[in-house]
């Protein structure tokens, strides 16, 4: 399977984790929130916002683009963070962002 095939299932998987676990909106951010200059967008989304509305959509449109996917990715620690507090249960969330991180980074 290449990086690619790999990611996108990650997506997909992702998304649908989020959907079970009502961690998914229907109704977008407001476009300012989507341009903050901070990591996460920390100042303007919650963490599954940043997921669901720019980390999800951009990886998607390179895939689909065939363009290079990043070559680090270093989710999973702020995930951690972010979920520890939440009640849902997001065990197999924070294991499928640690997968995408992992198929995201390069080995060299």
């Amino acid at each position: 399977m290449s990086r690619h095939e790999q990611v996108s299932v990650l997506l997909i998987e992702i998304r649908n984790e989020m959907q079970a676990q009502n961690l998914w909106q229907s109704q977008p951010p407001e476009p300012a929130a989507l341009a903050s200059r901070e990591p996460f967008c920390v100042d303007t989304l919650d963490f599954t916002e940043w997921v669901q509305w720019l980390l999800l959509p951009r990886l998607q449109e390179l895939i689909e683009r065939q363009l290079p996917l990043p070559q680090n990715s270093e989710i999973q620690p702020m995930a951690e963070e972010v979920f520890k507090p939440m009640p849902e249960d997001t065990d197999r969330l924070l294991a499928l962002i640690s997968q995408l991180d992992q198929a995201l980074r390069v080995h060299h």
